[in-house]
């Protein structure tokens, strides 16, 4: 059985009950903590709990539930191809590692 998990406005998680987390998710718009163009590669922090789905898949520690990708900035297929990932417990803690992951991906 998964968690449900929302944001609140206070941008804190809350664990929900199923048909909370549906009626959240169909009225709240955004859930991007920040995108943006880094040379030839995308950075994407999006908050998980659009799945409902804790993705810290050992158990061990807190719920991760918000995810850094990088991706090429091509167009076709490739434009698809995950360079890097990482994942994150907290707002706060998303926003720090975004900021890290563009710093790492702007030297490259």
């Amino acid at each position: 059985m998964s968690d449900y998990y929302i944001l609140t406005k206070n941008k804190e998680i809350k664990v929900v009950p199923l048909l909370e987390w549906a009626e959240w998710i169909g009225k709240v718009g955004n859930k991007i903590v920040k995108q943006e163009n880094v040379g030839k590669y995308w950075v994407s922090t999006v908050f998980l709990g659009l799945i409902g789905l804790n993705h810290n898949f050992s158990g061990i520690g807190e719920p991760l539930l918000f995810e850094t990708m990088v991706f090429p900035r091509k167009k076709g297929e490739e434009r698809y191809r995950e360079l890097d990932m990482d994942r994150y417990a907290t707002w706060e803690d998303s926003k720090k590692g975004h900021k890290e992951m563009v710093k790492k991906w702007s030297k490259i």
